[in-house]
């Protein structure tokens, strides 16, 4: 049984996963929106949270830790030198989660918009 189990596992294993998410997490940082599946949407959120949250620390280790997380070197700029000091006198809730109305046409999956908040 699952209970209090909180890991999203999005149906695929963990590595699959984690490039997944970094992928998106990547897009949110570099263009501030993006819009996605509800599921995608709610793990990309939390996993952006915590980058930002290393972000604003501002420190050589800090930088190092989002070297690690993300692909390249355009997010982990940005996320220091823009979002980290955008961000630095707010205690989490960076982000913000909007249900779309209607689903994708494709699959019909529920699509969210996941976006910073100003």
């Amino acid at each position: 049984m699952r209970h209090q189990k909180k890991k999203i596992t999005l149906d695929r294993k963990v590595a699959s996963r984690n490039a997944l998410i970094a992928g998106l997490a990547e897009s949110l940082i570099l263009r501030e929106k993006i819009r996605t599946t509800k599921a995608k949407a709610r793990a990309v959120k939390s996993f952006t949270e915590r980058l930002v949250t290393v972000a604003k620390k501002n420190t050589l280790a800090a930088r190092r830790d989002l070297i690690v997380k993300l692909y390249t070197p355009n997010a982990v700029k940005k996320l220091m030198e823009v979002l980290g000091p955008r961000y630095k006198d707010r205690n989490g809730g960076y982000t913000r989660l909007t249900t779309v109305s209607g689903v994708r046409k494709g699959d019909a999956a529920e699509t969210a918009i996941v976006e910073f908040i100003k």
